[in-house]
């Protein structure tokens, strides 16, 4: 039987994932790229490429999966010159982070690992997989209601 924990995290997690593909569609790359509160601001092409690079490593890393390779600081210089390209993309990311939760049959929070895009002194923490998942699921909700306001700001709504 599925742990109750990882059927409870692919709810919220396929909730947040719609969610954040709603928001991101049909935006144009002026859009994409807008950074509404200025320079030191995200656009939703950084929000979301952040969003999901950073969700896939965390749950990889909570279902004890290998984790997959990740560059932390180019998720902050995306830059989209294809919109379409940009969302298969999210949704190629998106399916790999259902696919870590739907495959992981148990679930040991427990279970140490490390994660070697915190950088420095961090990376060499442990992390228990149940903090793993629960940062994954509320990390991602976090971005997705950024994705989501700053859609309504650039939108006018």
């Amino acid at each position: 039987m599925t742990d109750p924990l990882l059927v409870a995290a692919r709810d919220v997690v396929e909730d947040a994932l719609g969610e954040l593909r709603r928001a991101l569609q049909d935006a144009d790359t002026a859009t994409l790229n807008a950074v509404p509160a200025g320079p030191d601001s995200n656009s939703l092409a950084v929000l979301g490429a952040h969003a999901l690079s950073s969700t896939r490593s965390w749950l990889a890393l909570a279902t004890q999966a290998p984790l997959p390779p990740r560059d932390r600081p180019a998720e902050f210089r995306t830059s989209v010159q294809d919109p379409a390209g940009f969302l298969t993309w999210v949704d190629a990311e998106a399916e790999a982070c259902r696919r870590l939760l739907m495959d992981a049959d148990s679930f040991d929070p427990a279970h140490v690992g490390f994660a070697p895009w915190r950088g420095g002194a961090e990376a060499q923490e442990p992390v228990t997989a149940g903090w793993a998942l629960l940062h994954a699921v509320a990390h991602l909700r976090e971005h997705v209601g950024h994705v989501q306001l700053t859609r309504q700001v650039l939108d006018g709504s």
